[in-house]
């Protein structure tokens, strides 16, 4: 397990991620649950910082800190670009 912290926008995404999702338009089909919100989110900030998203745990270092698993490779956000 190794240490990691996100920055205070990362940490919003998360939050935001997990909020409740309205059902307004339910002839377009069900909308994501939180869980798969919030799962999708820590995903796509594994894939960012080099994490396995599955392994993220609070390390009581405050709420923008947790441990984790690394994973083989970290993404580059400029590698979507190229």
């Amino acid at each position: 397990m190794k240490d990691f912290e996100m920055t205070q926008e990362q940490l919003e995404v998360l939050l935001d991620a997990s909020t409740p999702v309205p059902m307004i338009a339910l002839q377009c089909g069900k909308p994501r649950s939180q869980q798969e919100n919030a799962n999708a989110a820590w995903e796509s900030l594994g894939k960012l910082m080099g994490f396995d998203y599955k392994t993220a745990k609070p390390n009581g270092k405050g709420n923008r800190c947790f441990s984790a698993e690394e994973s083989d490779r970290q993404e580059s956000p400029l590698e979507d670009q190229a």
